[in-house]
């Protein structure tokens, strides 16, 4: 034993927080310290590894399982393994282990998978968000995680940014609302909870993480990783104010951004990480980096990897994502702190923001996986939940080729119906990117409903469904006898910087596929993407209705429940829809303000 457990304050769950805190860091040997702001991946993670460097925190990106189609069980097993090693250190810290759950548990298979956030966006519900914060908390606490790094909330200035479908809206006070997600994940805190410190209700929650600070959906352009050009006006109006939001809520972490502003990278901006959101705004949760993003400091990527660990560290950096070469970073950043070049003072700050949280998420209490949650992963009630979201995101663009004659809702007892378009029976693409892999996948990639399945399930007794992932000559051409077509076309999946994209054009011939079908048949076309598309002028004047779906999740029977009337569309436009990628960047607040459709734009069946 390290000291006698009567006299160690840290080990003691009634004392208060800060003075656990304190009597732990003055245990810490530096090895220890330096150990717990290290963030590795699990595919380098052995028991001797946590134990040899006292490592602080294990996560794994997207698409890293302990095997494909791991159940969660699977996934608790591997984390507790993690977990007991930690353990027996020899002041028994524990771990903790960090997730992209992005939109439900996404990298475990059954899990249920909500809409991508700019969907959220468009259903204006703060209650559903936060309704789905809990949902997902407790799928991730049944898996054995314990740190979740959502919510994003970017303000989403430009489309081609690849990472847009993570954002909720391209308006500051949409976004704010939506931040209702932390306090769904980490549980609402009391009136009097002090303004920036982290809370955590239970085991029933998780860590959750506001990212990627700040300015991240505002680059020039919107490249992915690239540099936000505003004045600090307005890079506090439109980028800092939902994290005001999130620190009122408790959220225990900050993710930094790869993100630049006007040229200064923020995994090196001192005035942005320490003077502004810990001084100014009072955060006294940790700040995480990005993965790899120390090495994207210095050009080419990883030079000077020791200056880049100085130089992030120092600007205010708690917690590293290394994630692999750990060794390399635990050397230099010791090197620096023997040299005096990273003074020991913000070691010591680093980690005591570390600790805190592990306190506060009563980790040295509970740091096992409660397998009592395991009957929540997948379960009826949270898919019931996806499919609410997924009604009140769909957004009614067009209903009728005039408002004289409505479209929608569709007749669920017609004869013959054509059900066809690349989209239309794929749920991988109906989940897009962070879902089971970092990208995406294609097919049946997991537990959940297409659209066509739900079609089919929604229909009457005697209504023929016909499908055609890509609708044949001869159906088009003969007189097939069809009442109406739904048609599904969309974005294939993907992540971050293989998603930017200058043309947005709809992928695998969509216009044209809803073109041809629209001039035979009259047709409902339902567009997946995580951002608005060029909508060619044929797609707009044929169709007879037209749905913005975003990247609905797993729970496909929402879109039927709407499209054929069991409930009206709610949803509003989350982001302004361009007439051109010529107009681009366009947001609601510029001069010359033209779009195809409007920031909050949403049609329903009662009035078209």
């Amino acid at each position: 034993m390290e000291a006698k457990e009567e006299s160690c304050v840290y080990k003691n769950r009634d004392a208060p927080v800060e003075a656990r805190v304190r009597d732990l860091l003055s245990r810490m040997t530096l090895p220890e310290k330096i150990g717990q702001m290290t963030q590795i991946e699990r595919v380098v993670t052995t028991h001797a590894v946590i134990t040899d460097f006292f490592i602080g925190s294990v996560l794994n990106g997207g698409g890293s399982w302990p095997f494909e189609d791991a159940k969660t069980s699977d996934w608790a097993d591997m984390i507790d393994g993690y977990q007991n090693a930690a353990l027996v250190t020899r002041l028994g810290i524990p771990i903790i282990y960090g997730i992209d759950a992005v939109h439900g548990n996404n990298n475990v298979y059954g899990a249920t998978i909500f809409p991508h956030n700019i969907g959220l966006g468009a259903t204006r519900d703060t209650d559903l968000i936060r309704r789905i914060g809990a949902a997902t908390a407790l799928e991730v606490r049944a898996s054995g995680a314990h740190w979740a790094f959502a919510p994003c909330v970017a303000a989403l200035r430009d489309p081609r940014w690849g990472r847009s479908y993570e954002s909720y809206s391209e308006d500051t006070n949409i976004i704010c609302e939506m931040s209702s997600l932390v306090s769904g994940l980490q549980g609402e805190p009391p009136k009097e909870h002090p303004n920036g410190y982290p809370f955590l209700a239970g085991r029933n929650n998780v860590v959750a993480c506001a990212k990627h600070f700040v300015g991240d959906g505002g680059t020039d352009k919107g490249v992915n990783e690239g540099n936000t050009i505003v004045s600090y006006e307005e890079l506090e109006k439109i980028h800092v104010t939902p994290y005001l939001n999130c620190l009122a809520q408790g959220v225990s972490t900050v993710m930094a951004s790869y993100s630049s502003w006007n040229g200064s990278k923020l995994h090196s901006d001192y005035f942005l990480l320490t003077e502004l959101l810990k001084q100014k705004l009072g955060f006294k949760g940790f700040i995480i980096s990005d993965w790899e993003a120390l090495e994207r400091l210095s050009e080419p990527f990883g030079s000077n990897y020791r200056n880049c660990v100085k130089i992030s560290v120092n600007a205010g950096v708690d917690m590293v994502m290394v994630p692999f070469k750990y060794e390399q970073f635990i050397k230099d950043l010791t090197d620096l702190v023997e040299t005096g070049e990273v003074p020991m003072s913000r070691i010591d700050d680093a980690v005591e923001r570390i600790l805190r949280v592990k306190f506060v998420a009563g980790l040295f209490e509970h740091p096992l996986t409660d397998r009592s949650l395991l009957s929540t992963v997948g379960c009826k009630k949270h898919r019931e939940l996806g499919r609410e979201a997924v009604r009140k995101s769909l957004v009614l663009l067009k209903n009728g080729k005039n408002s004289e004659k409505l479209f929608l809702p569709l007749d669920r007892n017609a004869k013959r119906i054509l059900v066809t378009g690349t989209h239309a029976d794929d749920l991988g693409y109906q989940c897009g990117g962070w879902t089971k892999a970092w990208f995406g996948l294609s097919g049946r990639i997991t537990i959940g409903t297409t659209l066509l399945d739900a079609i089919k399930a929604a229909v009457g007794d005697n209504t023929e469904v016909v499908y055609e992932k890509t609708p044949s000559e001869e159906t088009l051409a003969s007189e097939q006898g069809f009442s109406y077509a739904i048609v599904a076309v969309g974005e294939t999946p993907y992540a971050e910087t293989m998603g930017d994209n200058l043309e947005l054009k709809i992928p695998l011939n969509g216009n044209d596929i809803v073109t041809a079908v629209a001039e035979k048949i009259p047709t409902l076309a339902i567009l997946f993407s995580g951002r608005p598309m060029v909508l060619e002028p044929p797609v707009l004047e044929k169709t007879e209705a037209l749905v913005a779906a975003w990247l609905p999740g797993s729970e496909g029977q929402g879109m039927a429940d709407v499209i054929f009337g069991d409930y009206d569309f709610e949803g509003k436009l989350p982001v302004s829809w361009f007439k051109s990628v010529d107009q681009l960047p366009l947001t609601a607040d510029v001069n010359s303000y033209d779009p195809l459709f409007p920031l909050g734009f949403g049609l329903n069946c009662k009035t078209g």
